[in-house]
């Protein structure tokens, strides 16, 4: 099971798929193209555990996270 993490201000919510269920994993790319449209960044972590930005949805990835852009002044 793969899931999609998303950050925001409220803490994290979580989306689950199978990357072998052809249903799932195209509502996860839907989800995913969604989340980066509205300006999530999207990373995946290495086996050393350092994050790697990635553009579009990798399905042997087990996380992908999702965080909103920072806003500052």
């Amino acid at each position: 099971m793969a899931t999609l993490l998303v950050m925001d201000h409220t803490g994290d919510t979580r989306y689950f798929f199978d990357p072998m269920n052809g249903e799932e994993l195209a509502r996860a790319d839907a989800r995913f193209k969604e989340l980066t449209a509205d300006g999530y960044t999207a990373a995946t972590r290495t086996a050393g555990g350092q994050a790697t930005l990635v553009r579009s949805l990798d399905p042997t990835a087990e996380e992908t996270l999702f965080y909103p852009r920072l806003v500052g002044g």
